[in-house]
């Protein structure tokens, strides 16, 4: 009897052992960041401006690059690689943000968790200083995915976030952007006022690059988690709340542990309409096809093909990365576990 105790004893204590052992970390982790696409020339970039766009880009990946060779989570990498750029004044997305057609700057953003397929996102949000962070916020803290104006500032207030003026986002390089978008838009109304199919604003290509900066960053953790992160002050001169694709879940950002992890960057609308990122998983994981060959498809022939262009960033869960568009170039960058880095502006 007294050895039979002893057995169960043992089988028991197993059996707790077992469900308590650590998993040993991975050691293949990846991040891979954007921060917008568009006509993007060397030709046209200083040699100062291309530096300081080269640092903060470099700020983003080793910020995430230390939270993942710890051991930290995709999603605290994502998040604060794209914290970083929220608060440089160099990308469209935070502090950079655009102005709308009323002088104001409406800021989306979203975050999505591959494991659990938990998602939240805030847009046309004005007060919130990081809007990813309350993104991730109504993920974690609501039982919600998304939320928007007014409602996503008290709420992401409630939840002790950072609220700002409304002061905090202008920048004088933005500011102009507007005016010199309006005095295009205008010019272009008075050539077309025989034709009302052409009165528009945001059209291409005359405005082609109103619309960009967006930020972004994927992640493979080293408990082989992905995680996706975007945020943006969308386009230049936008009217009536519009809302791209940055906030969209599986249009401009998705993460799933059984596919891949994408940010993208670009003409909003057509990323919407495409599904872009969704598709991108679903053909990986009902099509069987590869990371480079889905992402190509979408990004290099079927968003150019339907009138849109832009690009986006990819890590899929063995740790591949794909980086493609089609505007003349893309801030982005990677870095591997072996610390590897490259960081990229103009095409190849």
């Amino acid at each position: 009897m007294r050895k039979l105790l002893i057995i169960v004893s043992l089988f028991i204590l197993n059996k707790a052992l077992a469900q308590t052992a650590v998993v040993p970390l991975r050691d293949k982790f990846v991040l891979v960041i954007h921060g917008g696409a568009g006509t993007i020339l060397k030709s046209q970039m200083t040699p100062e401006k291309e530096k300081a766009y080269q640092e903060a880009l470099n700020k983003a990946l080793e910020t995430g690059y230390a939270i993942l060779k710890n051991g930290g989570s995709a999603m605290d990498a994502v998040e604060a690689a794209v914290r970083t750029m929220e608060d440089n004044p160099l990308f469209n997305a935070g502090k950079g943000a655009v102005f709308t057609n009323e002088g104001k700057n409406e800021l989306d953003a979203a975050i999505m968790d591959g494991k659990t397929l938990a998602a939240g996102s805030v847009a046309g949000v004005t007060t919130i200083r990081n809007p990813i962070t309350a993104a991730r916020a109504v993920m974690e803290k609501s039982p919600h995915v998304m939320m928007t104006g007014k409602g996503a500032e008290k709420f992401a207030q409630q939840q002790g976030i950072e609220i700002v003026d409304p002061s905090y986002f202008y920048t004088e390089d933005r500011w102009k952007g507007l005016q010199r978008a309006k005095s295009e838009d205008s010019t272009k109304m008075q050539q077309d006022h025989t034709d009302t199919s052409k009165k528009v604003s945001l059209r291409q290509p005359e405005n082609k690059d109103y619309k960009y900066g967006t930020v972004g960053a994927v992640a493979l953790d080293r408990h082989g988690n992905l995680a996706a992160a975007t945020s943006t002050g969308g386009m230049t001169n936008k009217k009536f709340g519009r809302v791209g694709d940055a906030p969209i879940i599986g249009a401009g950002t998705y993460a799933n542990n059984a596919t891949v992890a994408i940010s993208g960057t670009g003409w909003g609308e057509y990323f919407i309409r495409l599904v872009m990122a969704k598709s991108i998983s679903d053909m990986m994981e009902f099509g069987k096809m590869k990371l480079k060959n889905a992402a190509d498809e979408m990004i290099m022939k079927r968003l150019p093909a339907l009138g849109g262009d832009g690009g986006l960033v990819a890590v899929d869960k063995n740790g591949n990365i794909a980086m493609p568009f089609c505007t003349e170039g893309m801030y982005r960058g990677y870095i591997k576990s072996d610390g590897k880095k490259e960081i990229r502006i103009y095409k190849d």
